[in-house]
């Protein structure tokens, strides 16, 4: 740390083992992934859901999010290689490239895949993901910082960063730590309306004030962001800003109808 900036130049790679190296990055997908297991194993079981279906669950969302958060990069940010290199979306994986957009869209699908074989109510799920996504985006966010990736633009603001690994020589924003913020807030609310109010029993009011923060604290932090490609310099809006949008009307309309009906507990 200068007076000015905190110089940040952390090894990405956490430890090795033989020729495998596991990096803090890979740490903060598994670390959320288990707090989000433990947290859904709580609400199930304070629900009375099957354990079986509550194992299910865990690795229905790990394998949708991960997929979906591969394909999204490789649709959203590189469409021409990755249509043209189908094989690299497997093989370069390691070399990075995973979308939050695109890890929502297919949590989305993986949440509508098991609800059917579980048959259990779709709405029930995306409630309570909206208590675990928030502390699984934080964590991942985390991951990023450590990967010296994803930052702001310069600052003269005396927590702006150096990212020396990145070769930056001027201070940053570090959007990565204002985005983990945002979303550990989102979290604290979401936790607290589904344990200690009857917020939850007024199906999709969790979930559509969920997208509306989550992805509108998103949307503001980017216009502090460095674009991720090149093409997106001399956009209006940045990718994840027209990705965003969506997510916030979704959420808006979800909240509203939800706010119309009376409240109805699940009978599961």
């Amino acid at each position: 740390m200068t007076l000015s900036a905190i110089v940040w130049d952390l090894d990405p790679i956490a430890f090795s083992i033989g020729s495998l190296s596991i990096g803090y990055y890979g740490l903060m997908w598994a670390l959320a992934f288990l707090v989000d297991s433990w947290l859904f194993s709580k609400m199930c079981k304070r629900e009375g859901v099957a354990k079986d279906a509550d194992t299910s669950a865990f690795y229905y969302l790990i394998i949708a999010t991960v997929v979906g958060a591969r394909f999204g990069h490789c649709l959203f940010y590189d469409p021409g290689y990755f249509l043209t290199h189908p094989w690299a979306i497997i093989t370069e994986i390691r070399e990075g490239g995973l979308a939050s957009h695109g890890a929502a869209v297919g949590l989305l699908i993986g949440i509508w895949l098991w609800s059917r074989k579980w048959k259990m109510p779709y709405m029930w799920m995306l409630d309570r993901i909206a208590v675990l996504v928030p502390i699984a985006g934080a964590l991942v966010r985390l991951g990023n910082f450590f990967n010296s990736e994803i930052y702001g633009t310069a600052t003269e603001l005396p927590w702006g960063v150096i990212f020396v690994r990145a070769r930056e020589t001027a201070p940053m924003h570090p959007t990565q730590l204002y985005e983990m913020v945002a979303y550990l807030l989102i979290f604290a609310l979401m936790a607290h309306l589904y344990w200690r109010t009857k917020v939850s029993d007024r199906r999709g009011v969790m979930f559509g004030s969920f997208l509306i923060l989550l992805f509108g604290a998103r949307f503001f932090i980017e216009l502090i962001k460095n674009t991720q490609e090149k093409w997106e310099a001399d956009m209006l809006l940045n990718m994840g800003q027209l990705l965003s949008i969506p997510f916030v009307i979704a959420g808006v309309v979800i909240l509203v109808i939800a706010l119309k009906r009376k409240p109805q507990p699940y009978k599961l």
